[in-house]
Parts: structure tokens; sequence; C-alpha cells
């Protein structure tokens, strides 16, 4: 089911330009199950380790642009005992829209797909992304590539009280999250070291 209300700007928790990010990854991370394993990428491989810290994240490498489902597809396969969980930017699924096909053609249930909507490319200096001028709809692609459950959130409130609802269906999940630009100060928080990351990681999952 897609949510297709448009915006109410005087909505409560709720700009102009969408969910403040930090609150819309918090539903994530207070919901999240003790055995699920989480990939971000971009802005959000920067702002998730402020929020919470868990040895089955990965933050992958903020310039790799368009890995972060591929790799958390890969993930899901290997483990197909835990749930999976994917944050991308939108500009880093308009880098790998094939990967949402791929999703599907692998017949995996155990991933989750979050699209954090902004428009623009946050890292490299808030370029606007191809899409933002073309009304792109994230849902309606998702939903053609195969997806049995997509939805489409702009506010917060919505978010938070649905959240756990679609996060049990069955999967692949695709949710799109339209949300605000990151402060600049949280973009600064560095990735934790590659290394580092992988050694929790296979520390947690007793490689």
């Amino acid at each position: 089911m897609i949510n297709t209300q448009p915006p109410d700007p005087a909505a409560p928790h709720q700009t102009p330009r969408g969910i403040p990010v930090i609150d819309a990854l918090q539903v994530l991370i207070n919901l999240r199950r003790d055995d699920q394993m989480v990939v971000t990428n971009q802005g959000s491989s920067r702002i998730w380790p402020k929020l919470s810290e868990n040895p089955l994240d990965l933050h992958y490498n903020p310039s790799a642009m368009g890995g972060a489902i591929p790799l958390g597809l890969g993930l899901a396969l290997a483990q197909p005992q835990r749930e999976v969980l994917v944050v991308s930017g939108d500009g880093s699924l308009l880098m790998n829209l094939g990967s949402l096909v791929t999703v599907i053609g692998t017949g995996v249930t155990n991933l989750s797909i979050v699209l954090l909507d902004n428009g623009i490319y946050e890292i490299t200096g808030g370029q606007k992304t191809a899409a933002a001028n073309a009304d792109v709809d994230y849902a309606g692609l998702a939903r053609a590539a195969g997806f049995p459950n997509v939805t489409q959130f702009w506010d917060l409130t919505d978010w938070q009280h649905r959240a756990a609802i679609i996060l049990s269906q069955r999967g692949p999940r695709f949710i799109w999250l339209q949300v605000a630009p990151a402060p600049p100060a949280d973009l600064r928080h560095p990735s934790p070291p590659m290394p580092q990351q992988l050694e929790r990681l296979q520390s947690a999952l007793q490689l």
C-alpha cells in the first residue's frame, strides 16, 4: 500500500523538504531486532553510527555509490536466518537501479530497503540529482521490479505509527522516505574504519 496523500506543510514533525533524517533513522533503530544486520551508505553511514552502535552494522564506504543494495543482498542470501536492512540514498539508488530487479530475481525475502530521498548528492556538496526535477516515482519503480511490499512516507508521525507493521510483512520490502537534507555537522562524523567493522562483523557472525 502506497501513501498517496500530498504532504501537509502544517503537519507536526515535518519540514517542507521532508522528514528530519535523524528522526527517520531513529524509528528504524528503535524497532531493530537483536539479530538484524544493517548496511548503510553515503550520508547514512555517517549519521547512523552517531545514533547507534552494533556489531552487526556495516557502514559502507561513503564513496562507493550504488553498492549498498548489492552488498545487503549478498548478506541476506548468505545469512537467510537473519533480517537484513539496507539504508540507501536516492543518489546511490540512481547509480544502480538494476539492483532492484536483481533483488527480486534472487527470491530473497529477508531484506528491507529503505530509501532516504532528499533530492541531492549530499556527500559531494549538495548538488541536485537528475531525479530532483523529474518527479521520479521510486515506489512505482520498486513495484514494477516486483517488490511485494512497497510504502512511501513524507510525514514522521505516519512513519512512526506504521513502521513496525511494515517491517513485519513478508519481504523483500521497499520503503521510500522523503527526508530533509542532514545538517552539515552530522555529515562530518566519519564512518568507523572498515577493517575494524569487518573484524567486528565476522566475530558477531562467528565466521
